[in-house]
């Protein structure tokens, strides 16, 4: 705790053993990085046997979902890498560490997504309005295997933490592969039984549709965190109302600003002014037991005020700063 010599008193807290800097970088799930790895293995190993599949085969759908395999391969790669970097301690160039990495490779997972559908959906228009021979025995082997690989590889990651937005797109792109081998699955089989060979590239949409949905959301979603978004949990209003009601000893809060630093993490500072005698250590205290059991924020940095604002007074003498400046 902190007190500065002014004509009004401000306190800040970090909560116990916590600094300003933030010296201290949290542990990142041991289990989710695992799972990560050992699909990122599978995926890389049966994406080859896919490829020569799809070659072979002349099948569409096969391609597509290697190609969305590859580019797997790549994002798991990156996801595993985000929770080794994630083990960083932060330093005086990061003070909060290096978690935000996950938000970002969730970003960039989410929008390379994004691509793979509008790439599988030209290709699939243009195998409509130039139909091509497909090898449907072929296409059924291939797609059988990949959706026992994609099975194993998705239920390694969904058994980790959904709320990790790292893991869930992770596990997103390879639910794109597990819905590519199904499709293909379900294209060879009537291939094989009716030689209509354009569902193959109907199945293709009707995949890349469903892929769309979830691309769009882990992209709005991780780019919400990376923009400094309010947290979907918390309501500002309703810190502001709660505080002053649930903790004896203050009159208001304000200024208060809420963000993620991954989407596990939220983040909260905020001002409160201090009734004349209240302890402000118990009134600290209180401030942030209530923000951590009712709103789920262990991390927060609350500034006491026994006065007015400093933030309102000086916001008030640049604004008369400006004012004059204009009228000069």
């Amino acid at each position: 705790m902190h007190q500065h010599d002014q004509d009004h008193t401000h306190e800040h807290g970090e909560g116990c053993g916590h600094d300003h800097t933030h010296g201290h970088a949290p542990p990142v799930d041991a289990d989710n990085q695992r799972r990560v790895f050992w699909a990122m293995l599978i995926t890389g190993g049966f994406m080859t046997v896919e490829v020569a599949g799809g070659l072979i085969s002349g099948s569409l759908a096969l391609l597509a979902d290697a190609g969305h395999m590859l580019t797997d391969t790549a994002s798991l790669a990156l996801a595993w890498f985000a929770f080794q970097l994630g083990r960083k301690p932060a330093d005086k160039a990061r003070s909060y560490g290096y978690q935000r990495f996950q938000v970002l490779a969730a970003f960039v997972n989410g929008a390379t997504l994004l691509a793979i559908v509008g790439w599988i959906a030209v290709e699939a228009v243009g195998r409509l309005l130039n139909p091509q021979p497909v090898m449907g025995s072929a296409m059924m082997g291939v797609a059988i295997l990949g959706l026992v690989v994609n099975l194993v590889a998705f239920r390694l990651l969904h058994g980790g933490d959904q709320h990790n937005l790292n893991l869930r797109g992770a596990a997103l792109h390879v639910l794109g592969d597990l819905l590519g081998s199904v499709a293909a699955i379900a294209a060879a089989i009537v291939i094989l039984t009716t030689g209509w060979t354009p569902i193959d590239p109907l199945l293709s949409l009707l995949v890349a549709a469903l892929i769309l949905r979830s691309a769009w959301m882990l992209v709005r979603q991780s780019s919400h965190i990376l923009l400094e978004g309010t947290p979907g949990h918390l309501d500002i209003e309703e810190i502001k109302r709660e505080l002053p009601a649930a903790v004896p000893g203050i009159s208001d809060v304000h200024h208060v600003h809420a963000w993620s630093l991954t989407a596990e993490r939220p983040l909260v500072t905020l001002h409160a002014n201090v009734h004349e005698g209240a302890d402000h250590g118990r009134v600290l205290q209180a401030i942030k037991t209530h923000l951590a059991e009712r709103f789920s924020v262990e991390h927060s940095t609350v500034q006491l005020e026994a006065g007015p604002c400093a933030d309102h007074e000086r916001e008030h003498v640049c604004g008369a700063e400006m004012n004059v400046a204009g009228k000069s």
